[in-house]
């Protein structure tokens, strides 16, 4: 039997023997618990917390561009974006640039209904965004030809906030209408809406709008301009190298900004918050390594006698030291294993059947979204181990302090 696997064995056989002081069992059950306990929470805290990052981001992406080219001084707009886009499609990484013109304007029903203010978006309709191309109702080519009107998509919330339906119209009223000796006129449009969709992120869902390229120009009065080109990425991640190389291209006029900057606010606080679970949860370790503590300090002098008598046998102090990180160890794998188990199964329960309900019109969600990721499992066990490895170390050295002579002199 090799060193480790003599240490090894001990130590296990301390964990499963039955004791006379049942207290030590107790504990030594209840630090698995707490280890597991800590193990599961942070586990769901964190997969949470990758959740509502990853719907977030997703909805955010489905309607704005991974790099988005704009006028550093909002001006006449790009007049020569069609040889610009076709010089951005072929920068590396980039799969699709697409221009756009937006701004704001006020839906209403064509007797005069409910009315609310919408970000309206032209967009070319050979290239949808991700989030047009499975809409809620409707479909996205009859945004070319809806018989008659001009096609218009809207939101979910906002055709209910409207009381628009599928293939009803709405007056689309724009502030930025025919400059006249006065200033611009309000001028009113009349679209038929083609398409409903739904992103699951509220303030998406309750503003937007899109209709084509031409017909914002119309609505807008401009000419054959646009406000932005937006480019797609095949890695999102590489926004900030295809925007340095957009840049170069774009000229001095006109300015790159990454979806990164964009959204750089909520993107901290998630990154934030995920640190500040971590660290709130990561308490209960602590509580759990505190258990381990004690229990490994009983154990110490409930086998007093046994340590006298393997070292006086020759077993070395580093051994007996071993036995008991070992046993500590052991605690901290077994509730770890335990915790890693209840956490994933529990959280990919919990988003697959949505448990977790919420008040869409406050959280932008209508259910916690749980994202369990197994490279977050490893850094969590990893942590729950050392952690409990750390609480041996006190009454391993104590475990070697024992004087076999003193100890057997009364037996």
């Amino acid at each position: 039997m090799s060193a480790n696997t003599f240490e090894l064995f001990i130590a296990s056989r301390y964990l499963r023997a039955k004791r006379k002081q049942a207290v030590i069992s107790v504990i030594t059950v209840i630090s698995i618990i707490g280890v597991a306990a800590g193990v599961m929470a942070l586990v769901i805290g964190i997969a949470i917390n990758n959740g509502f990052r990853n719907t977030l981001q997703a909805s955010l992406l489905g309607a704005t561009a991974h790099v988005m080219i704009l006028e550093k001084e909002p001006a006449e707009g790009i007049a020569n974006w069609r040889d610009l886009d076709a010089q951005l499609r072929k920068i590396p990484g980039v799969i699709n640039a697409s221009p756009g013109l937006y701004g704001t304007v006020l839906l209403s029903g064509p007797l005069g209904g409910q009315s609310s203010g919408a970000e309206l978006k032209g967009i070319a309709v050979d290239s949808p965004p991700d989030m047009l191309r499975h809409l809620k109702q409707g479909s996205f080519s009859d945004l070319k030809n809806s018989g008659g009107l001009p096609g218009i998509i809207l939101g979910s919330r906002l055709a209910q906030n409207t009381g628009m339906v599928l293939h009803s119209v709405v007056n689309v009223i724009s502030p930025q209408g025919p400059l006249t000796p006065f200033g611009p006129e309000t001028a009113r449009y009349q679209f038929r809406v083609v398409g409903i969709f739904e992103s699951g992120f509220y303030e998406i869902d309750s503003s937007y709008a899109f209709i084509s390229l031409m017909s914002a120009q119309q609505v807008f009065d401009v000419g054959d301009v646009v406000n932005s080109v937006e480019l797609r990425l095949a890695d999102i991640y590489k926004a900030p190298e295809v925007a340095q190389a957009a840049e170069k291209i774009a000229g001095p006029k006109l300015m790159a900004n990454t979806w990164m900057e964009q959204y750089k606010q909520v993107l901290s606080a998630l990154n934030m918050e995920k640190v500040v679970t971590a660290v709130t949860i990561g308490l209960i370790q602590l509580v759990a390594a505190l258990n381990i503590l004690i229990t490994l300090i009983m154990m110490v002098m409930e086998k007093n006698r046994d340590i006298a008598v393997l070292m006086s046998m020759g077993a070395k102090r580093q051994q007996i030291r071993k036995i008991f990180v070992m046993q500590g160890v052991l605690i901290g794998a077994v509730g770890t294993v335990i915790g890693l188990a209840l956490g994933y199964i529990l959280s990919i329960l919990a988003n697959h059947y949505r448990w977790l309900s919420l008040n869409q019109d406050v959280y932008s969600l209508s259910f916690v979204p749980f994202n369990p990721r197994w490279q977050d499992g490893i850094w969590i066990a990893a942590v729950a181990i050392f952690v409990s490895f750390v609480a041996t170390l006190y009454p391993a050295k104590r475990a070697t302090s024992i004087a076999p002579v003193e100890a057997l002199r009364y037996e």
